[in-house]
């Protein structure tokens, strides 16, 4: 099982750096962390009630809450505060930015959004 052993917010880069017990790191700017949150509000209760989020390039992370040994709450600067990224969903995100964020710019051309 993967855990995160160091995590620091870097407000002036606008990015969540994140040491793991398996030696890997990720750095994981915020507009990715907002439009991949892991809550319902995003994620749905299904593959088909995901949400597409736009217009979130300037948006920053103004809090990161432990949640026991296991995940933190992250809180932005738009108001969103109901996902829990678990070490796992960290490592993933950071292991998987590159084709994650590629589909997620692919998406908001197709549907004519903008992340501005």
């Amino acid at each position: 099982m993967i855990t995160a052993t160091d995590i620091k917010l870097r407000r002036a880069e606008n990015r969540l750096e994140v040491s793991f017990s398996d030696g890997s790191q990720a750095s994981l700017p915020a507009e990715y962390l907002r439009v991949e949150s892991p809550s319902a509000e995003v994620q749905g209760h299904s593959p088909a009630e995901r949400q597409l989020v736009a217009g979130k390039a300037k948006v920053g992370i103004t809090g990161v809450e432990p949640v026991g040994n296991y995940a933190v709450r992250l809180v932005f600067s738009d108001g969103h505060d109901t996902g829990i990224y678990s070490w796992d969903i960290l490592h993933r995100l950071g292991r998987e930015q590159p084709q994650r964020w590629a589909a997620y710019v692919k998406r908001l051309d197709e549907a004519g959004l903008r992340r501005d």
